[in-house]
């Protein structure tokens, strides 16, 4: 059997799913009691699985590395949820949302998944709705949808600018419920360091209480793990500056593959960099570009200020260039277009790196109370981080990196490829292909907790037995020992830089090289550049304190250590994709009119790398990719 089986299931694609539930196996009611299961994170993936196991009777340990799950980074998905309710009444259905998640990927996701996802969207908003998160609502009383990039129908369903954390909080609360009946036990101010195994099979995890600086063990049957993504290793991110890829990076050590670790999404909708002094970046919804309008002035260097240009002189590029889809293309497509126009150096504002969103036309036609019941929380966030009125002058966007496709590669089941360890939500690759489109991240961590875990992880437990362990195992106290004399190391190398200093040299290099444009002679040179970081990192880092104790500076340390590695990891990956595909835009591989150029013949697969060890060359290896029902054709929204 290939190492990289995705087990996914055959026949019509209609019925894949249905039947592969109906063969797995189940695990009776009075029987869930006895296996134990370690959630690892409390974002909307692993809130709704320790939820729905607890519910299930299972029971259920669930890691958090906040205070409280409701401080997970699945609060800033502002903008909706997709699902193929066809409330509109405009063409919508489960195969066309399949179809263009499918296209919006640029043909590098499994089929298979991509239809489950499809269907389970459904579900997700019924569920939802019976949680009571406020979606917005028509005149009819029937849930309101809106229009998001890379589809021409609406789907999208909102609760004003706050979806994530309203579907977070109803995440929330079914966990809290199972809490308050014990059949789950919440553990907060915990981050994963080590996974455990024991006769092959994930076992268990090493956490440190990031209050006491304890390191602590804990055994179960099987290990999810829910930690989001990793586009912080570029160091400015829209990302919650704790989001980090640790726990599933030292899984990646431990034997899990980590699948297409170059595909990151950028989104276009972001506040601009304005300077050294930012440690992240502000995302704006995608949803503003419903009503918003983006352009640039068609005069470069234009000094007048964008109420006094008149449309003659503006250049509504999107609706120029793609005039079937105009502001609503998919976001790789948009983020390259902005590029664009400012290496042709028509951006604005004082750095010349941001374009114009304005929403003067929406406001003339629907006024501004409607408008500011749609997007009010943006628009005030925005005025309180620039001092500018959205509502008077356009809004300034430019590109930043937000979303990552890749992760750790998942079968149909979404099992790594180490027996027990399940990986859901953006810390797999699975789903999403080279492109995310826009208000499918809620939608995969939902479908993924709430509704594919629950069936797949009682198969695997009913196909396997389990021997008697704890956390006085020689394995865990091996892993426990391990975890310490890391910690150890870190503060013993009492060097004279920061963490964050060598972390925003990091971020530049993988920004510069590996950012919206890349190409072999810049991926090389990172690939010059990292080993010197990492060389930085553990001759002149310093870190005080100590680890028995609160210590913000060690915990960056652990995670800046492994974002070296997997920077290096990303740059390896997309040196070896010559392709453009989504969000992977190789600049040697474009079409004539500087549209990604895919290369189906070399590329159609799933790459997934094999840690070798800390010397050795990590080993690349194909899960290949078939389309029986979207065939790859060249992306146009046209």
């Amino acid at each position: 059997m290939s190492v990289l089986d995705s087990k996914s299931p055959t026949g019509p694609i209609e019925t894949r799913w249905q039947k592969h539930k109906f063969d797995m196996k189940l695990v009776a009611p009075a029987n869930r009691r006895k296996y134990k299961v370690l959630v690892v994170g409390t974002g909307l993936a692993g809130s709704s699985a320790a939820a729905s196991l607890g519910e299930m009777g299972y029971d259920v340990k669930v890691f958090c590395i906040h205070d409280s799950p409701r401080r997970a980074h699945s609060i800033a998905a502002q903008g909706g949820i997709n699902a193929a309710k066809n409330y509109r009444n405009d063409g919508d259905s489960i195969y066309r949302l399949f179809y263009d998640t499918v296209k919006g990927g640029d043909f590098r996701a499994r089929e298979s998944n991509v239809h489950r996802l499809a269907e389970l969207s459904v579900n997700i908003i019924d569920q939802c709705v019976a949680q009571g998160v406020p979606f917005a609502r028509e005149y009819g009383g029937l849930l309101d949808n809106r229009s998001f990039g890379g589809a021409q129908v609406s789907r999208t369903f909102y609760a004003r600018g706050q979806t994530g954390q309203q579907l977070l909080l109803g995440a929330y609360s079914a966990l809290m419920r199972q809490v308050e009946a014990k059949t789950v036990e919440l553990f907060n101010r915990r981050e994963m360091l080590d996974l455990v195994q024991v006769d092959g099979k994930a076992r268990g995890i090493v956490v440190r209480n990031l209050i006491t600086g304890e390191i602590e063990a804990h055994s179960g049957d099987a290990v999810l793990l829910c930690t989001g993504g990793y586009g912080n290793v570029f160091y400015l991110s829209t990302n919650a500056k704790k989001s980090n890829v640790t726990a599933a990076w030292r899984s990646y050590k431990r034997g899990a593959h980590f699948a297409n670790p170059c595909f990151t999404q950028i989104h276009p909708t972001c506040i601009p960099v304005s300077g050294d002094h930012q440690s992240k970046l502000t995302l704006m919804s995608e949803s503003l570009r419903n009503d918003g309008r983006v352009w640039v002035p068609k005069k470069k260097g234009d000094p007048r200020s964008p109420d006094q240009i008149p449309e003659a002189d503006r250049d509504y590029y999107l609706e120029r260039k793609y005039p079937s889809f105009g502001n609503l293309v998919p976001r790789d497509v948009a983020s390259r277009a902005a590029k664009q126009m400012a290496d042709e150096g028509m951006g604005v504002g004082e750095t010349h790196l941001s374009v114009y969103l304005d929403f003067a036309d929406a406001i003339k036609r629907n006024g501004q109370d409607k408008i500011a019941a749609k997007y009010g929380n943006l628009f005030d966030m925005y005025k309180k981080i620039t001092d500018e009125d959205p509502y008077r002058v356009p809004m300034r966007i430019y590109p930043a990196v937000h979303y990552t496709m890749g992760g750790l590669w998942v079968d149909y089941n979404l099992m790594s490829t180490i027996p027990g360890l399940h990986v859901l939500g953006e810390a797999n690759f699975s789903d999403h292909g080279a492109n995310r489109l826009g208000a499918s991240a809620l939608m995969q961590g939902l479908a993924d907790g709430y509704f594919v875990i629950p069936y797949t992880l009682g198969h695997y437990l009913a196909s396997n037995t389990f021997s008697k362990i704890d956390a006085n195992h020689d394995a865990f106290k091996s892993a426990v020992n391990s975890a310490k004399g890391l910690s150890q190391k870190y503060l013993d190398i009492k060097g004279t830089k920061t963490v964050d200093e060598i972390h925003r040299k990091l971020g530049h290099v993988m920004w510069d090289n590996c950012g919206m444009g890349r190409n072999a002679e810049g991926l090389k040179k990172a690939l010059s550049e990292i080993p010197k970081i990492r060389d930085e990192f553990w001759n002149d880092v310093r870190i005080l304190g100590t680890q028995n104790s609160v210590n913000d500076e060690l915990e960056k340390a652990g995670r800046v250590a492994d974002f070296i590695e997997l920077g290096e990891l990303m740059c390896r990956d997309a040196l070896e994709r010559s392709e453009s595909c989504g969000g992977h835009f190789r600049e040697e591989s474009q079409t004539p009119d500087h549209e990604a150029m895919r290369d189906d013949e070399k590329f159609c697969h799933v790459a997934a790398w094999e840690f070798k060890g800390e010397t050795q060359a990590p080993v690349r290896h194909k899960e290949e990719l078939k389309f029986e029902y979207v065939k790859p054709t060249q992306r146009s929204y046209k």
